[in-house]
């Protein structure tokens, strides 16, 4: 168990930050006020009773200060908000006081920490995170063209939309109101550029997964279907340090098990939790829909084993088999297909943590 003399909460915002300390020998209770000045914060708890450790939330502010404490030599952990225990009946809220309560359950070692990423995966993730961001850009792009076209009673009799056949039918419009032709011309001209910074996006990823730290374990999570090497550089660097899961703990983690509320003899299941990586589950979850169809091993797949040491590749081919074996059960017993393919993607993050741990 480690002791710190001296247990240091920290409210953190954009423009301010304050400090609450509790020393374990006194009882002394030392409070006080920043700007966010995170040097000014690291020299306050410096001069405080050693050894100390420090606290504060995980929110919109980062890791920054959670690195400068740890590179000072100062233990820090970032609390992760969902886990924190708050008094039922404590309805005021101030600043002060939740410092003053991140330092009680630090002394009492009642923090559950989140994992602190290196500014490389955190970089990663941003950029995952913004081409997650513009592909919701992009269709709601898509339907405000489509939908603008729509009431004014245009509808493309093509087989799918947004292909190159759709695009050349888009470009032949025209519209002898000057106010609507503005706006088809001004909503034509979004998607382009949604769709062309998507691209870019698309291929720094594509360069990043091949060069970077995350090539194995791209390479690896490929063997699997659905797992594109997009997909596989998203769950890749959202998951992280996959060794601090298990195969059955890591539904857990990117919210796929049921919530529960069982007392005595009762025992009740509801929907799936949706805590944890939101980012993780929705790329787990469009995933698995790919293990529905019918197993036939593609020309892409076959790629995809070639590239991926041969123990991997076996492993994905018995994940792939076994998961839409899964998806038939499913379909024989008639179960709703959102609710199967929920538990086919729970599944699925078994799968893919036995690969990510899996040596090269």
């Amino acid at each position: 168990m480690r002791f710190q003399r001296t247990s240091v909460g920290l409210d953190v915002h954009a423009r301010s930050v304050v400090g609450c300390a509790i020393d374990e020998d006194t009882g002394e209770v030392i409070r006080h006020r920043f700007g966010y000045d995170p040097a000014a914060v690291l020299e306050w708890v410096r001069s405080l009773p050693q050894p100390a450790a420090v606290t504060y939330e995980a929110g919109p502010t980062g890791f920054a200060l959670a690195r400068l404490f740890t590179a000072g030599g100062i233990e820090c952990l970032v609390a992760a908000p969902s886990k924190l225990q708050r008094p039922v009946g404590d309805r005021v809220k101030t600043d002060a006081r939740d410092a003053m309560h991140l330092a009680r359950l630090l002394r009492l070692g009642e923090i559950v920490a989140v994992a602190v990423p290196t500014i490389e995966q955190e970089t990663a993730r941003d950029l995952v995170r913004a081409r997650e961001d513009n592909r919701g850009e992009l269709m709601a792009a898509r339907h405000r063209l489509s939908k603008l076209l729509l009431r004014h009673g245009i509808i493309y009799d093509g087989k799918q939309a947004w292909t190159g056949a759709h695009d050349a039918w888009l470009r032949r419009q025209r519209f002898d109101h000057p106010g609507l032709q503005a706006a088809f011309d001004a909503d034509y001209e979004a998607v382009q550029q949604v769709r062309a910074r998507k691209d870019r996006l698309d291929a720094i990823i594509e360069q990043m997964a091949a060069t970077s730290n995350y090539a194995p374990v791209v390479r690896r999570l490929g063997c699997l279907r659905g797992i594109s090497t997009l997909t596989g550089f998203g769950l890749a660097v959202e998951i992280g340090n996959w060794e601090r899961f298990t195969g059955s703990s890591i539904g857990a983690f990117v919210g796929l098990v049921p919530s529960e509320h069982s007392s005595g003899q009762s025992r009740s299941q509801g929907s799936i939790t949706k805590t944890g990586n939101t980012h993780a589950r929705r790329l787990l979850v469009e995933a698995a829909w790919h293990h529905r169809k019918p197993y036939r091993p593609g020309a892409v797949m076959q790629a995809r084993w070639a590239a991926a040491p041969s123990l991997a590749a076996s492993r994905g081919e018995d994940g792939n088999r076994r998961l839409h074996q899964k998806w038939q059960h499913f379909t024989a017993r008639k179960k709703r297909p959102t609710i199967a393919n929920v538990a086919i993607a729970r599944e699925l993050a078994g799968w893919c943590w036995s690969l990510a741990v899996m040596p090269d």
